[in-house]
Parts: structure tokens; sequence; C-alpha cells
């Protein structure tokens, strides 16, 4: 019998305790990279950090290069050593607004830009790397972090989606922590119980904003209508992608990977309230569920501070006070991201990543109103269709990367047509293909 490969994700397995008891750490704080600073992620990890300066202390930042002024105010606020902007054209406007904020005659971090500068700050000298970058382009971050021995304190799913392989290949026992909401939530109630006690993983959804509507009653959403999430408050793409639940099926994707569970046994239940992050469900028939506040600070907390707890980390219930949840199956039908999603990771290989690709190309012709809210899963299905079943799991980084170019290339031009179909000004389709956006094409794997 072929041994199981080790989760990579292991409550059951942590780093050497650095603190007693859940004490701060007797020979000071435990340095921290955050990737991602100036998004929702690593706003929520700077306070964190900045609650816990007997914990904690960052060491690197780095973020886009969109928001040089709040990145300039983090770096002065933590007093980090090395700053780091993926887009070279900002880092003259970060230096700028370094010397504004630390004042003339202090020197200023180092400053690090380019396409590969979080990859290079995930490996610097430190305890943990918290990616929270948004999208695949943190797969080359996590995987610096894990070949260089960090601990890393994962926020950005995609990394593990896109390059799962390529991260089981380098992640050490232990090395891991999740800090999505639903896989920490996961982690922690695995504590109850062995591996093989595991019936199921119940993932919960709050089901967005469109939650009970049919898929004809989601074909005239508008993206303002997208954005506004009922519970959480993210950045764009995770707003939208959590409006068609394709950030759900990201989620499940992520979780078999983590924890080496088979898509079959993993099941999402729709709970509007948010209160419980997730569930295991062991083989004599308990159910160990974590819950709280919707509040992204207590799994950041736990994944900077894993194996221990950061006391007062998030808010707590007010149990004096009556709460009603509830709990809904998923409907497929009308969103039917899920089971795609599931269907992608069990084909492996670089499905995956076509998936997450043609996803943010559809996200984003969706917000500039070229794709319609239903024509995103649909046009994501079309790209997986066309992209076919995987030649093998082996993969390369560049692998991986060349099926994603392809990927995005092909979800824009099948959201173009849509769009001239929509205007009554469709051509043929430049490969001679006669399926619709939301039609799958069978054809010759990419990878």
């Amino acid at each position: 019998m072929t041994e199981r490969p080790a989760p990579l994700a292991d409550p059951h397995l942590s780093r050497p305790a650095d603190a007693p008891d859940g004490a701060a750490p007797a020979d000071g704080p435990r340095d921290i990279v955050i990737l991602g600073s100036t998004g929702s992620i690593g706003t929520q990890a700077v306070d964190v950090v900045l609650s816990n300066p007997d914990r904690f202390r960052v060491t690197g930042l780095s973020a886009a290069g969109g928001r040089v002024e709040l990145l300039a105010e983090q770096a002065h606020r933590l007093d980090v050593a090395t700053v780091a902007v993926s887009d070279p054209a900002r880092a003259g406007g970060l230096r700028e607004a370094l010397r504004a904020r630390y004042g003339a005659g202090r020197p200023l971090p180092e400053v690090l830009a380019g396409p590969e500068a979080a990859a290079e700050l995930a490996a610097s000298e430190c305890h943990t790397v918290l990616n929270g970058i948004t999208g695949s382009i943190g797969l080359r971050p996590t995987l610096a972090a894990l070949a260089a021995g960090r601990a890393l304190a994962l926020a950005n799913k995609e990394s593990l989606i896109v390059g799962g392989p390529l991260v089981r290949a380098l992640a050490r026992p232990g090395q891991i922590v999740p800090v999505d909401s639903e896989h920490s939530a996961l982690f922690q109630a695995l504590m109850g119980g062995a591996r093989t006690e595991v019936r199921r993983l119940l993932v919960t959804a709050s089901g967005g904003p469109f939650r009970g509507r049919t898929r004809e009653e989601l074909a005239d959403v508008t993206p303002a209508a997208a954005l506004a999430h009922p519970t959480w408050a993210m950045g764009p793409v995770i707003t939208v992608n959590s409006a068609t639940l394709v950030n759900k099926g990201l989620e499940v994707i992520e979780a078999h990977l983590l924890y080496d569970i088979p898509f079959e046994r993993i099941e999402v239940v729709v709970h509007p309230q948010s209160y419980i992050h997730s569930m295991v469900e062991f083989t004599d028939g308990s159910t160990l569920a974590q819950c709280g506040p919707p509040d992204m600070r207590l799994p950041i907390a736990l994944g900077l501070g894993w194996p221990h707890r950061v006391p007062e980390a998030g808010p707590v219930f007010d149990w004096s006070k009556a709460m009603s949840w509830e709990f809904f199956p998923l409907d497929e039908k009308a969103f039917p991201a899920v089971p795609l999603a599931c269907h992608v990771g069990a084909l492996g290989g670089t499905a995956p990543a076509v998936f997450n690709a043609a996803n943010e190309e559809c996200v984003e012709a969706f917000l500039s109103g070229r794709l319609p809210f239903n024509g995103i899963v649909d046009t994501v299905a079309a790209v997986v269709g066309e992209h076919g079943t995987p030649r093998g799991t082996d993969l390369t980084l560049e692998e991986v990367l060349d099926a994603e170019d392809w990927a995005r290339a092909r979800a824009r031009e099948l959201a173009a047509r849509a769009a001239r179909t929509a205007s009554g000004t469709d051509a043929a389709d430049s490969t001679g293909s006669t399926g619709s956006a939301g039609s799958t094409v069978t054809a010759e794997a990419r990878a």
C-alpha cells in the first residue's frame, strides 16, 4: 500500500516552541516579514504586531507599490530594515514618501524594487514570513520563504493552488500555518483528533451578497452590487470571488492540499452569519467547530505566533445576548464555481493555475463592464475545458507560468468575444472555435 503524503499543514506538528505557556519569547520578539502589507491582511497584521511589541518585530515589508504613503507610514511606525515594491516605477515615490515620514538626517530603510523584490525579502533573515499578497504572483515569495527555511504564515491561497506540487516539494513538516479564516479554523479543529479519525472537512461560506438568488436572477448583477460583501471587508478581486463563490472553490482546493483530504470528503456549507469559520467531522460522529466574530486578526495572530496563541488577538462573543446561527446547502446550479474547482483540483497539474489565472482576468473584465456576472465562471469553465487534462503532475515553475499566460490570454479573448456578442458586433473567433464563453471545448492540454 502506498503511504499517504504528509499534510502540508498539521497542528500536531510544530516548530520548536520558543516560549513556554504562551508567554512572550525570553530572547526578545519574533522577527516577522509581512508581504502585501498595504492590503487587507497586511494592514491587520500590522495592527497585531503593534498591539504585541513584546512578541513580534517586523524586519521587512513588501507591497505592489500603489500606496507608497501607507507603506512609508508602516515602515516608520514599525522601524523596519527593508521595504520592497514589485513595481520598480514606484521606487522613487516610495523613497520620497519615506524621506517625508522619517525627516532629514535619519537613515532610511533599504528599498528593494522589481518583480523579484518580494521573493528576495521572503528569503531574508527572519523567523516567520506572512504572505498576504493577493493572486498567483505570491507563488515565488512562498517558494523563496520555504526554501530559506522560514516559517510561513500563508494567507496567499493562490500560490498553494497554482503551485501545489512545487510547494509540497519544498515545505518541511510544520513549516506552513494557514491564515485564511476557514483553513485556520480547520487547523484548530483538527487538533481534536488523529488524522485517521477525520471523516469530513466542512468549509463554511457566507454565501456572499447574492445568497438565495437563482442563476437567472444573477444575470444582471452589477460590479457595485458584487463588491458589497455582507460580512468581510476585502480587496475587489477577493470580494468578487466571494460573490461568485470562486473563492470558496479555491478554498476547497487549498483544504485538499493542506490536509490531504480527498475532494469527496470536503463539503461547503452556507452559513450567512460567518460565526463558524469551518468544522471537522470525525469518524465517531462528533463535529468540532471553530467559531468567533468575523475578524481576521485572530487567524493572523495564530499564524504569526504558532505554536502559541496571542492573548486578546480578536473580539469575542457576548454570550449573554441571544444569537441565531443558520446553515444551508450550497446551490451548485446558481454557483457552479465550487464543483468546477473540485474538478480542476482533481485534474491537478497546471489545471488549478489555469482556473485561477482565467478567473483573475474574468474578474477584471467584469469590473470594467466587459463581462456579465454569470460570464465570469462560464468563461473560466470554457478556458479550463480547452486546457483539457494535464499530462503530468511533476511541475516546474516555468510550466505553471506558461499555463497561466495561456489561460489569461484565452480568457481575454473569450471575454472580448462575449462583449462583441452583447453589442451585436461579434465576429468569428480567431481560433476557429465555435464554442461560446459558457461552453466547454476540448483541446490538447497545455501541460
